[in-house]
């Protein structure tokens, strides 16, 4: 008997929980693509006239390596690389105003060093007569006692410019065989 009446609460607890939920609807837009996502996957990819994808790999380690970046792992047949570098992300004006604000502990939060990785893909063009590129790079701080202090993406047009302007004129003595 204890069972059963346990086993109806049961159900009644799961049939209420069901009802709820059903009630929820999903909010207006919720599978619509962000337009920044657009702006950003635009300035991260480009078009190469050429299908030789190993080509454009070659040439976009050579790439990295030429800005600071050492290669951790690539594959060839994924069209993936990856890399990284370590740099200094102290900010002295953020140092001054912590330990203005708030003293030696303020200080320690403060930003102090960071790794700026850089991931790349290459996939054939819809056309069949392109390859595509796509890079993005981002960020780990760390603060002055080796915590980490923020992740984030790295959206300068910049930086991006940069690294195809390069990889740009990389392909191009790759194909001359310069």
């Amino acid at each position: 008997m204890k069972r059963m009446a346990a086993l109806k609460k049961s159900c009644a607890l799961l049939f209420a929980c069901l009802a709820i939920a059903g009630c929820v609807s999903v909010p207006k837009g919720f599978l619509k693509i962000d337009e920044k996502s657009l702006e950003k996957r635009q300035v991260q990819m480009r078009q190469y006239d050429t299908t030789d994808e190993t080509q454009i790999l070659t040439a976009t380690a050579g790439v990295l390596q030429d800005l600071g970046f050492t290669l951790e792992s690539s594959e060839t047949k994924l069209g993936f690389v990856a890399a990284s570098k370590k740099s200094d992300a102290t900010n002295k004006g953020q140092i001054i105003w912590m330990a203005l604000l708030g003293g030696a502990n303020a200080v320690a939060q403060c930003d102090g060093a960071q790794v700026i990785k850089a991931s790349v893909i290459t996939k054939p063009g819809a056309n069949g007569k392109t390859t595509v590129v796509r890079v993005t790079f981002q960020r780990v701080v760390w603060n002055q006692m080796g915590q980490v202090n923020r992740v984030e993406s790295i959206n300068d047009l910049d930086v991006y410019q940069k690294f195809y302007d390069s990889l740009s004129k990389a392909i191009f003595l790759e194909a001359q065989k310069i």
